[in-house]
């Protein structure tokens, strides 16, 4: 009985056992979903392989800003002595007099403890290793090659270490992918700059363009010679191509931005005859950092009135001090009431004309006076019929009526001018001048009022004709 409990209590621990050993052997598995092993995973694989390297590269800059730029200078100090290859501590000591000594010891102990320095015991001397002057190498491509204001496409580094490995046979699909996957975010920057319609940000982007055209150019030689390698393998191959296709995506650009630039200098707005444009404005004011500084000097606080003299001033003066005044009596109550004024509102002469204008038209909508035509023809009068008699200037305002016959946006709305749309009549007119035996009017354009069939009479015409 003890036994098969001893062994029952053995299994449910195990598994937690067996866990805990698995994390002391792999710490890297606690990051790690459960049933997921990180040397499964490729990338993993290659970077537990470079441990040396990684562990290199934490040692430099792993802690503070100070401490990353004093490990490097005394690291990039003791390379750079290519006359001597080992360094006694009294050579260290000298050739770093202005470092204080407790933090030169913590520094070389850091790089002897992680393989950057080594320590020759039977000789008392420092050696570089080459494992540092690896890591010192690819550090000073990156800062030489890895200036924005001498490389603004940041294409540089990534397309020297293509030639570089290409030179020694040994490039890398991880290598190309890189540099593929800096032409795509260019190709994504200038696309986003031509959409913008900003006219900075367009030669700013046009300018980068050129010089990633530059680096293109010098490209596209290590890529001609990576495709004509039979060296290389089908990825390798693939990834050439889809980086010559993303440089012909760049340099099909400039097509692009020769028209966004012509359609803004198209729209560019001129000051006058100064010259001067918009974008001559906006340049000048960027140029300026603190723009509420253009506003001092430029207005008095308060405003000195310079147009007057001191002689008004002082007569103005002198006539307000020898003036007698009144003193003011504060009112002690409401003010008494007062009828409101009465007011006539007559209708305006206008609409009074509107109204019997309307009354006129609804007379002709009647049926029974438009003249008898021939059989199926629609009634009509000559508009002069209609018009007149009247003074020009009231012809005129009928005239300028009539258009509104039959209009469905007017008709949908209210008041006199949507009555008269509503009414059942149809204005007909020609472009040609009759005349007239008129005293106000010499000559009229043709045209004719009829029945609109498709409409009925309103019943406003049937009560006035009634």
């Amino acid at each position: 009985m003890i036994d098969n409990l001893a062994a029952t209590a053995a299994d449910l621990q195990s598994p937690a056992l067996d866990e805990t050993a698995a994390a002391a052997v792999d710490p890297l598995q606690t990051h790690f979903q459960d049933g997921v092993a990180p040397d499964e995973i490729e990338h993993v694989y290659h970077l537990k392989r470079a441990q040396p390297m990684l562990q290199a590269f934490t040692a430099l800059f792993h802690g503070s800003q100070d401490g990353v730029i004093v490990r490097l200078l005394v690291l990039r100090e003791l390379a750079s002595d290519a006359m001597d290859s080992a360094f006694s501590r009294a050579d260290i000591n000298q050739k770093f007099a202005y470092l204080i000594p407790e933090s030169l010891e913590t520094v070389l102990g850091r790089l002897r403890s992680h393989g950057l320095l080594a320590w020759d015991n039977p000789a008392a001397v420092y050696r570089i290793t080459p494992l540092a002057r690896n890591v010192l190498a690819a550090l000073d491509t990156l800062l030489a090659l890895g200036k924005p204001e001498e490389d603004e496409a940041e294409m540089g580094f990534l397309l020297s270490q293509v030639a570089g490995a290409q030179a020694v046979g040994g490039v890398t699909v991880e290598q190309l992918k890189h540099l593929l996957g800096r032409l795509v975010e260019l190709h994504e920057e200038f696309r986003d700059a031509i959409a913008s319609g900003s006219e900075f940000r367009l030669r700013a982007s046009q300018a980068k363009w050129h010089m990633a055209c530059d680096w293109v150019e010098k490209g596209s030689v290590i890529l001609r010679a990576i495709t004509s390698d039979e060296r290389a393998d089908s990825a390798t191959h693939r990834a050439a191509q889809a980086i010559g296709r993303a440089q012909s995506q760049l340099l099909n650009m400039q097509g692009m931005f020769s028209r966004a630039l012509n359609q803004i200098e198209r729209q560019r707005v001129h000051l006058g005859q100064s010259g001067l444009s918009t974008t001559d404005i906006k340049r000048w004011l960027l140029a300026h950092d603190d723009l509420a500084s253009l506003a001092e000097d430029a207005i008095d606080r308060p405003v000195v009135p310079l147009f007057t003299t001191p002689a008004e001033m002082i007569d103005v003066a002198e006539t307000e001090l020898m003036m007698e005044r009144v003193a003011a009596v504060a009112p002690t109550g409401l003010p008494s009431g007062e009828d409101a004024a009465m007011t006539i509102n007559d209708n305006p002469a206008m609409q009074a004309e509107l109204d019997d204008w309307i009354k006129r038209l609804s007379d002709f909508a009647n049926l029974d006076n438009f003249p008898v035509m021939a059989e199926g023809a629609p009634r009509s009068v000559a508009i002069q019929e209609s018009l007149l008699p009247a003074s020009f200037a009231v012809a005129s305002y009928r005239a300028s009526l009539l258009p509104l016959l039959g209009d469905p946006a007017e008709a949908n709305l209210q008041g006199p001018t949507a009555e008269l749309a509503r009414l059942p009549v149809r204005f007909d007119s020609a472009d040609e001048m009759i005349a007239l035996d008129d005293p106000h009017i010499a000559a009229i354009s043709r045209a004719t009022l009829s029945l609109n069939l498709d409409l009925p009479s309103t019943p406003e015409s049937n009560t006035q004709d009634e």
